[in-house]
């Protein structure tokens, strides 16, 4: 069974980060440039946060709220969820569903290794599902039959 691991190498990639002073326009275009929907925030080496296009949903009605301004640490969630570097694709997609998030991060021992998305997820379990339907396929097809026989 696939896990958290598989689908970060299966992504690629490394896991973006800004620190806690950029401005919310400038992870914005960061965020456009890699397309990705979340950014980690990081203080030198210590992750502090995360900021999501979902967050910016709720920052542009704030009262005040300026992107060319105002600081990504203003509004960045600061209470970080994990699982594990070995979590199956229904374990994870479990966690997703059961904390409402679109985002995880991964850790393996105490690292942080990558951050996944339901999207991931789901195309990790489109693929698997794929895989299993053409083995099916294959094990079914009458080519199959056609060539076996008593010897």
């Amino acid at each position: 069974m696939k896990t958290a691991e598989d689908i970060l190498k299966a992504k690629g990639g490394e896991m973006i980060s800004v620190s806690p002073r950029t401005t919310v326009s400038d992870a914005l275009r960061i965020m456009t440039e890699h397309r990705i929907g979340a950014i980690v925030v990081k203080d030198n080496s210590r992750l502090v946060g995360i900021w999501t296009e979902r967050d910016l949903m709720r920052n542009t009605v704030t009262e005040g709220f300026d992107p060319h301004s105002d600081e990504v640490s203003s509004y960045m969630v600061t209470g970080l969820k994990y699982a594990s570097h070995n979590d199956s694709v229904y374990q994870l997609q479990d966690k997703f569903l059961g904390m409402r998030l679109r985002h995880l991060l991964i850790k393996k021992k105490r690292d942080c290794i990558g951050i996944i998305s339901t999207g991931d997820v789901m195309r990790m379990l489109l693929n698997d599902m794929q895989e299993q339907l053409d083995e099916a396929t294959t094990l079914a097809s009458w080519q199959y039959y056609e060539n076996w026989r008593w010897r």
